[in-house]
């Protein structure tokens, strides 16, 4: 049973597009497991509608379509036929991803510290988005940690627990500045999760200072 989702605001932001690639591409994989969270955004999005079919039309020049057109010509005539999308490198990590994730790029697992790997994840459309999988061994610490803006992290396979509650798979863990915490995976089994970040990570320790440059700090 899913118990946590991400905030109203995250999810109006996803609806409309103004959400971060990164923190976008992690809440697709949570709504795309959510039917709580797929109806909400539905919402969002025949309010979004409605709104637009409210606002007054405004008058336009006669023979701006014909110049607008004109414009898409051009444009299409300079870029030829469109290139077909290259399908980015996926390493062979061991466990089935989201459909969601199918067109982007996965690297192999690597090693940051005892029992914790990561993958970078690469989106199609924006390479410089900071998302990655994590894998953490049964029973290990996270590093202590805070945030400067969002942390979004969806649980794919186990589960971690801090002060705030237990996050167990189709969990979505929304962090700001305010929360200050150290996860703890359960000791059933690996945890593994799909992680962005909106702003950056500042983590704490020599561990966290070891792995800091993979959150953009």
């Amino acid at each position: 049973m899913i118990k946590h989702h991400p905030s109203d605001e995250t999810l109006f932001r996803y609806a409309n597009g103004s959400l971060e690639p990164g923190p976008s591409i992690v809440v697709a994989v949570h709504v795309g497991g959510c039917a709580a969270c797929c109806s909400r955004i539905g919402e969002y999005e025949a309010v979004g509608g409605s709104l637009l079919h409210d606002i007054e039309p405004e008058p336009v020049e006669t023979g701006a379509l014909d110049r607008v057109m004109a414009v898409i010509d051009v444009n299409e005539a300079g870029r030829g036929a469109a290139a077909p999308r290259h399908r980015l490198p996926r390493a062979d990590i061991g466990i089935r991803l989201p459909q969601v994730l199918d067109d982007c790029g996965i690297g192999p697992w690597r090693w940051i510290g005892p029992g914790v790997r990561w993958s970078r994840v690469t989106l199609p459309d924006d390479d410089s988005a900071n998302v990655m999988l994590l894998k953490v061994t049964a029973g290990r610490r996270l590093p202590e940690h805070t945030h400067v803006g969002l942390e979004y992290t969806h649980v794919l396979k186990g589960a971690f627990h801090d002060a705030r509650g237990r996050y167990g798979p189709g969990d979505l863990d929304e962090a700001d500045d305010d929360v200050q915490h150290q996860p703890i995976v359960e000791e059933d089994g690996e945890c593994i999760c799909i992680a962005a970040v909106e702003g950056r990570t500042k983590l704490r320790g020599f561990f966290g200072r070891l792995i800091q440059p993979l959150f953009g700090g």
